[in-house]
């Protein structure tokens, strides 16, 4: 699947949680949501970013932004990634890599040099009425989540 862009409708999905509760995307109609797709859980990268979105998700509430992560974990990784670093916002499984396709986040990257097919680090800001207001692909994990905030804030 290709890239998406500001103005794309966003694609729905249904994903288990950490608990095993679906959560899907048309459930959050009327209200913003950042949906970020990561590589793997309690690997540095993708600690450093979902602790700094922890550490932020205060002042997404207060923007009346959900958070919900996207790797494919599973359920019980999940749990024991958000026990170990305090994590309040929801970690989805997308085993099969279906949504992370429909998202252009699963593809062709470059990890130390070499050509791989992996999870592509992205973020979408998307609207209440399920259109992408941002997309950000191939992010740095680090200070990321800051990004997504100046950008919520104007």
């Amino acid at each position: 699947m290709g890239k998406l862009d500001a103005g794309d409708l966003a694609p729905d999905f249904t994903l288990p949680d950490q608990d095993g509760t679906e959560v899907s995307l048309a459930s959050f109609a009327g209200k913003p949501v950042i949906v970020y797709f990561y590589p793997k859980d309690d690997t540095p990268g993708c600690t450093k970013e979902a602790c700094q979105f922890n550490e932020n998700l205060a002042t997404f509430k207060k923007a009346k932004v959900t958070v919900l992560g996207i790797s494919a974990d599973s359920a019980s990784k999940h749990q024991a990634f958000r026990e170990k670093y305090g994590l309040k916002f929801p970690l989805l499984t997308d085993a099969d890599h279906a949504v992370g396709d429909a998202y252009g986040a699963w593809g062709e990257k470059t990890m130390y040099g070499k050509k791989t097919i992996g999870v592509i680090r992205s973020t979408f800001l998307i609207g209440g009425d399920g259109v992408i207001q941002r997309a950000w692909y191939f992010v740095k994990a680090d200070g990321h989540a800051a990004k997504v905030l100046e950008e919520l804030q104007g």
